[in-house]
């Protein structure tokens, strides 16, 4: 080619359109409405404050209500599989057959609550999308820290992969978290990822915690959390991502439907584990709520009232696609 040539040609700039994310676009307008009675009814309320030591956490546990009962009552039983046992709560419809099952897993910091706690909850989720719900009954920390709790949620989830079909009639499954439960929910679909296994259809996971390392930014906001200390006991690294799933390769989960409170202290870290996971490829709902705290879905406003419509629509939407 001649100099001319070279001469000709003309290296046109390529004009790029910026893609704006805001703040905002996380938030449905129609919560909007609903701002000032939230505001109005965490003014009255005090924040949440979680224990500082090893005595404050067994005061933790000793000033717990005992869980309120519901009708009818779940049936308790220990289910295996492989060489490990767990127990487990199963709340069933009344007088028709289920349309799927949800394994639940527990709010509580991985030190306090039990799945007799998510006894109303399940039995509203029972009600509302005619499931059984299987709620896992797992160790806590310290006494028995990591892996004792998601070794047990991985027992319930392979247990419910092999028997859903013939103890409840139906492949269809679901996983739902809340809180430290949403952080065994991950773990959990991971576990069950890397066994080549993919029996559940789709996970809510409400407000997770998702670096328990403090080695992101997100993290470090509650690094000085006693409960992270408690949980990780003697564990090296906790980066491990069977401990903070937001470091592990998060390629090939299912449909997960992530909710989190604009106001919770975890509010970055869930942005943050939803940022992995778009990367990763996986379908993604994310949905942030206005003037909502940590575990907002629990307190009766009707911001709570309307995420807790909207889990149930994307359930009932999730568990009709599969089977």
């Amino acid at each position: 080619m001649a100099l001319a040539d070279h001469a000709a040609v003309v290296c046109r700039p390529i004009k790029l359109h910026p893609m704006r994310v805001e703040k905002s676009s996380l938030i449905d307008p129609e919560l909007l409405s609903l701002v000032e009675e939230s505001q109005a009814f965490y003014a009255r309320r005090r924040p949440g404050q979680g224990p500082r030591s090893l005595g404050e956490l067994t005061q933790a546990r000793e000033a717990a209500p005992a869980p309120a009962e519901c009708v009818p009552a779940p049936s308790v039983e220990t289910v295996s599989a492989g060489k490990r046992d767990v127990r487990v709560r199963i709340h069933t419809p009344v007088g028709q057959p289920s349309e799927g099952v949800l394994l639940e897993i527990h709010t509580g910091g991985f030190y306090l609550g039990s799945a007799a706690g998510s006894d109303i909850r399940n039995r509203r989720l029972v009600d509302a999308l005619g499931v059984a719900v299987v709620s896992v009954d797992y160790r806590l920390a310290p006494e028995d820290p990591w892996p004792a709790a998601p070794d047990d949620c991985e027992t319930a989830a392979l247990w419910l992969a092999e028997h859903a079909e013939t103890r409840f009639g139906t492949s269809r499954l679901a996983m739902c978290g809340f809180s430290a439960g949403s952080t065994l929910a991950a773990v959990t679909l991971l576990r069950l990822r890397d066994r080549g296994m993919h029996a559940f259809g789709g996970a809510v996971l409400q407000c997770g915690t998702y670096d328990l390392s403090a080695q992101t930014p997100a993290g470090r906001i509650i690094r000085n959390e006693y409960f992270l200390a408690a949980y990780a006991g003697d564990a090296p690294d906790r980066s491990n991502p069977d401990i903070s799933p937001v470091f592990a390769d998060l390629k090939g989960l299912p449909p997960i439907l992530m909710v989190i409170g604009e106001n919770d202290i975890l509010y970055e870290d869930n942005l943050a584990m939803a940022t992995r996971l778009l990367v990763a490829g996986v379908e993604l709902d994310l949905r942030a709520y206005p003037a909502s705290p940590h575990a907002f879905t629990a307190h009766p406003t009707s911001m709570a009232q309307a995420a807790l419509e909207g889990i149930d629509k994307w359930l009932r939407d999730r568990l009709a696609l599969e089977g």
